[in-house]
Parts: structure tokens; C-alpha cells; sequence
């Protein structure tokens, strides 16, 4: 039987009917812990009561309008998201990858407007940025950018967690007029970088009058532990910060705000989107972050990070070839071989997690997961983890 559906996924043989909290059931009735959020995105779990009733009453008042007109709710959502980030001023779209298409135009026409003609912005080794032609070019994986050549001009790609380089960088390339990064490397591994690197990225940007703009689509609203992946860092602010993902738990909704040099560069007519921020999503979102200040979940997800990083630390402890790396609620659980077999067993034993980079398990569970759910988490991949490298063992010897 033909699919009807394009085979852009490797999907798992596995489909889900219903989610409560933390939990999914598949349509043959199996509950699995999920793990991943739909991948850093339902950050207040599944059918969230705040977030079902913000959907239906909205849907019962106003859906849709257009651009073209005002829309309080979301100049409501622009306010607040201005107010817990420092930014001054935001851009609605759809997506991560249309608030990064959306920082891209920035910094090009920053460019222009210091009569640079071929603007250049720095990225990095191991980031993830989208799938659009400008934004899997800023990424820094050669599989994504395989076949879809030729590339979009006008990147520059250096190491990751590298001042140096980056210095180096700003020195050979006078064009440049952005460096384009994550605080933390979610799809590239979760890497952290040390913890000087984006202030010293930051001090670099002003010194050379360049802008900084900061990809916090899986690290920002709360994954880390702060509203935003820059706010660990005293004094730090981007001039552009990008958001999706946990600010619509499952409504698609991005965006771009902007600060310093980067106020007023796009100007009507210059940008745009036919669904970016309509009443729906705005009403959502803006629920969603009332949820996650009444609830106090940034203090939860601190505190059960350090007992989930803890626990892992325990029930690894003697295994040989395992790095535990943890921000907030982003884990990453290196091992010193490939591993994407994991997932469908994981997925086996009713846990829902990721491999990324081939080698780093990622967990990305929901903010408002308890001790017992976490716990289960723990043992049942930390089980899954050590049977891998016995298995692996055996079959060497054999």
C-alpha cells in the first residue's frame, strides 16, 4: 500500500490516541512515559486543563483575522514576553525556523544599512537552525544540507564554545554583522558551553557592533530552568532571541524579538505572515506562560533537575562510557558508542526519548513532571543503558 503521506520521517510503529500529563496511550491502549515533550515543546504536559479551555474559548470567540489589523491579544503577548526577556520589541510567525528566517532578514538588512553589500553571519559547528533553505544552511550538520546545494550564500560556520575562533573570525571576515548561536546545543548534542562563552561572545558582538542573536527555540520558556536560556548570565542580553516550541505547548506559534541596534531594522512592508500571532495562538500562549509563573515550574524544574542528574549519577555509577550533561530539564546522556537503537527500546518499555547526534540519548521531559515520574524515568533508560553495554560486550567477546 502507497503511503500518502511524503516519507520525510523515519517514523516509529507506534501512533497515539490520547495524553494526561506526562503519559501518552497508543490506539492499542499502551500508556508510555513521554519523555521528550513532543520534543521541547508540550512543556506543561498533555491535554493541560489551562490550555484546553484557553483553545476552546478562543475558538468560540475569534479564530483569525489578518496582520492587516490590530490584534490586542497579541500586542497582550508582545508586552509580556518584552517584560520577562529584556527585548524590546516582537515579531510573530509559526515556527523556530520562521523566527530564525525572520533574524536572518534582520541582520541582513543591518548590514545593508552600514552599506555592507553582502552581508556575512557567523554560525556554528553542531547548531540547528530549521529545514528552510537559509536556515539548515546556518545549521552546522552536513547531513542536513545534503542534497539541497546550493547552499544560501553568506554564512560563515566555526566551532562551537570557541572565543578564539571566534575572534578569528570577526578579524577575516569584515562583512560579518551577526553571530547566530544556541545557549545550549539541543539537536547537536546538548552541548553546554562553558561558562564564560556567551558573555564572551556578547562583549566581542558590542565591541565589533555586530548582532547577537540567540536561537532559544528549545532552551527558551523555562527549559533550562529560567524563562530563557541567556538569563543564567547576569547582564546578558541578545539583540535578536528566537522562540517556538514551549510557547504554544502544540499550537504552532514563533517568535523574534529584538533589542539594541536591532529595534527598527524591519520596517512594513519588509517582513510579514499570514497566520503569525492571530488571536488563537496569542491566547494560548499567553496561557501558557500564566501557567508557568502560578505554578512556580522554572523552581520545580531547577530543583528536580539537580535530583534527576543526581539520580542518573547513582544508577550509573561504574558504568564506563557514559557523560551526563544537564540544563534544566535538557538531558543529555553521552555514550561512548552509537546508540539510536535505544529509542525503540525505550519505546518498548513504555519510555519516550531521543538519540541525537548518534551517541547522546536526550531527554526533554515535561515541566510539570513529579519525583515518582521522574524516578521511573531514571531507572527504566538507566536499566535499558547498562543491559546495552553488556549486550555490546558480549557480542565484542563473541
Amino acid at each position: 500500500m502507497t503511503d500518502s503521506v511524503m516519507p520525510t520521517y523515519g517514523r516509529l510503529d507506534v501512533a497515539f490516541s490520547k495524553g494526561e500529563g506526562v503519559w501518552l496511550t497508543d490506539t492499542e491502549g499502551n500508556k508510555y512515559l513521554d519523555a521528550l515533550s513532543g520534543i521541547a515543546v508540550c512543556n506543561l504536559g498533555h491535554s493541560h486543563p489551562a490550555i484546553t479551555k484557553a483553545i476552546c474559548s478562543q475558538a468560540d470567540k475569534l479564530i483569525h483575522t489578518s496582520n492587516i489589523y490590530h490584534i490586542p491579544l497579541q500586542q497582550e503577548l508582545a508586552e509580556k514576553l518584552t517584560s520577562l526577556s529584556g527585548m524590546e520589541q516582537a515579531f510573530f510567525c509559526n515556527s523556530g525556523a520562521e523566527a530564525n528566517e525572520t533574524a536572518i532578514k534582520i541582520a541582513r538588512k543591518y548590514g545593508h544599512s552600514k552599506g555592507i553589500d553582502k552581508p556575512v553571519i557567523i554560525v556554528m559547528d553542531g547548531s540547528f537552525h530549521g529545514r528552510t533553505l537559509a536556515t539548515l544552511t546556518a545549521t552546522g550538520n552536513p547531513k542536513v544540507h545534503a542534497g539541497f546545494e546550493p547552499l544560501v550564500p553568506g554564512f560563515v560556520r566555526i566551532p562551537y564554545n570557541d572565543l578564539d575562533a571566534l575572534r578569528m573570525a570577526i578579524s577575516h571576515w569584515p562583512e560579518a554583522v551577526a553571530v547566530m548561536l544556541e545557549p545550549v546545543q539541543g539537536e547537536g548534542g546538548v552541548k553546554i558551553p562553558d561558562a564564560d562563552y556567551l558573555a564572551g561572545v556578547r562583549e566581542l558582538c558590542t565591541q565589533r557592533k555586530l548582532l547577537m542573536m540567540l536561537d532559544e527555540v528549545q532552551t527558551g520558556i523555562g527549559r533550562t530552568g529560567e524563562w530563557f536560556g541567556f538569563q543564567h548570565h547576569e547582564n546578558l542580553l541578545p539583540d535578536v532571541l528566537m522562540l517556538a516550541k514551549g510557547l504554544g505547548n502544540g499550537i504552532p506559534i514563533g517568535a523574534c524579538l529584538v533589542a539594541n541596534d536591532a529595534v527598527g531594522i524591519l520596517e512594513a512592508g519588509n517582513h510579514g505572515s499570514t497566520f503569525g500571532g492571530n488571536p488563537l495562538v496569542c491566547q494560548v500562549a499567553l496561557t501558557v506562560l500564566r501557567v508557568i509563573e502560578s505554578a512556580n515550574l522554572l523552581q520545580h524544574v531547577s530543583q528536580l533537575s539537580e535530583q534527576i542528574t543526581k539520580a542518573f549519577q547513582h544508577e550509573l555509577a561504574g558504568q564506563e562510557g557514559v557523560k551526563i550533561r544537564s540544563c534544566g530539564f535538557m538531558f543529555g546522556l553521552e555514550l561512548e558508542i552509537e546508540c539510536g537503537e535505544l529509542v525503540q527500546k525505550s519505546l518498548d518499555k513504555g519510555l519516550l526519548v531521543n538519540v541525537t547526534a548518534g551517541n547522546v540519548i536526550r531527554l526533554l521531559p515535561p515541566f510539570i513532571m513529579n519525583t515518582d515520574e521522574a524516578n521511573t524515568m531514571v531507572v527504566t533508560l538507566s536499566e535499558l543503558i547498562k543491559t546495552f553495554f553488556a549486550e555490546q560486550e558480549h557480542e565484542n567477546v563473541a
